[in-house]
């Protein structure tokens, strides 16, 4: 996106480098990515990446407001509540299509949101493996707030560890070893030290957790929460009987639980701005836009995209039976901007927020970008396609 950046890339490409950065990030982690690594990073102009720092600001003022947890109650299903929520969320994460205003010029438009952690990891890796085998500008930065490597460390250890051992704060997930995002979990584990556990290793003695680790049972203190808990019912027979963290249980978490409902497309009908496509609970809507093929239909508890109706009918919408656990979007037209020597590609963005217990506000910590040339972001629609995939952003 910024031209004089992109050529000069472009022209120094060549697969072989290509082929380094991936064996780089096999070599350091052990993991081959189980996800298509984009062939480029995403160079961002200082106009997009102030009209992305408003826009990421503008959410998080919403989020920081003090009835926000009377707002977003309805949001939490009930057969989800978790007991014991903190004040705020750990993570906060934001998505946002590239794309052109009126006046032709490059403008973020918000797609997600949520209040769950990213790949707090493995971006710090690919960025770091970017700069090693590509060529990217020393003046460009990857991270947020003013960050490096060292203190960007220090923030996810002030998020995730909270000044706890690393040996009693663990990483919890469903199935890790099965899990597309696995490179990420072993960076995280060689960044602070904290194990990977699945859910099915808990043990539950009264209000107590602990995990096993090599015959013993060890405490849990902390849970840098990863799991999504719709992934535990999709895989309740390979799990089988797990802790019921509907119940009260003496351990922190970062983040709760609840946040990841909290901070969801529940809260897209509540965010206005330039940067913020028209959405409504779809109960709300007294009649549907006669231009409904320009909108999207979203359920509200879903995640990966699964259930979207993209090009919603009068039908499609008569057939839902519980209207006020959906969404209906404006769609966002992602525009064709990043030039690539087999065409142009979409770009989406998205800001990686840490908020430790004891910080007055959100702090951008890092970056995600994937790149697209398919109908959809997203591996399904950019099959058998180069320079797609998953990236990482450098700030003008």
């Amino acid at each position: 996106m910024i031209p004089s950046i992109r050529q000069a890339y472009n022209k120094q490409f060549s697969t072989a480098r290509y082929k380094a950065l991936l064996q780089g990030l096999a070599g350091e982690t052990g993991i081959t990515p189980d996800f298509r690594v984009a062939e480029t990073p995403v160079f961002v102009p200082a106009a997009l990446h102030q009209q992305l720092l408003d826009a990421g600001n503008a959410i998080n003022a919403i989020i920081a407001r003090p009835d926000f947890k009377e707002l977003t109650e309805a949001a939490i299903p009930k057969h989800q509540l978790v007991p014991r929520e903190d004040a705020h969320p750990g993570f906060i994460i934001i998505d946002f299509a590239v794309t052109r205003n009126e006046n032709g010029e490059l403008a973020p438009r918000l797609i997600e949101l949520q209040g769950f952690p990213s790949l707090f990891g493995f971006q710090e890796l690919l960025a770091r493996h970017y700069r090693r085998y590509m060529e990217v500008p020393p003046g460009m930065n990857n991270f947020g707030s003013g960050l490096d490597t060292h203190s960007y460390t220090a923030l996810l250890q002030r998020t995730i560890l909270a000044g706890h051992d690393p040996a009693s704060v663990i990483l919890l997930e469903v199935l890790p070893e099965q899990q597309k995002t696995l490179i990420d979990f072993v960076c995280t584990e060689k960044m602070l030290g904290i194990p990977t556990v699945c859910v099915s290793e808990l043990v539950q003695e009264g209000k107590k957790l602990f995990y096993r680790r090599n015959g013993k049972l060890l405490p849990v203190h902390r849970i840098y929460n990863r799991v999504i808990a719709e992934e535990i019912e999709q895989h309740r027979a390979l799990l089988g009987d797990t802790v019921n963290f509907q119940h009260e249980l003496d351990v922190e978490w970062a983040t709760h639980p609840n946040w990841y409902y909290r901070v969801s497309k529940f809260l897209l009908p509540h965010i206005q701005g330039p940067f913020a496509p028209k959405a409504w609970f779809l109960h709300e809507i007294p009649v549907l836009p006669q231009d409904l093929h320009n909108y999207v239909l979203k359920p509200l508890f879903s995640f990966a995209g699964q259930g979207v109706i993209i090009d919603p009918t009068p039908e499609d919408a008569d057939r839902i039976t519980d209207p006020e656990n959906w969404i209906l979007q404006q769609k966002v037209e992602y525009a064709p901007v990043i030039e690539t020597p087999t065409g142009l590609a979409k770009c989406e963005i998205r800001l990686m927020y840490c908020w430790p217990d004891n910080a007055p506000a959100p702090i951008l910590a890092h970056n995600l970008a994937r790149l697209s040339k398919g109908k959809m972001i997203g591996v399904n629609f950019n099959r058998d396609m180069d320079w797609v995939g998953g990236s990482s952003c450098f700030f003008e």
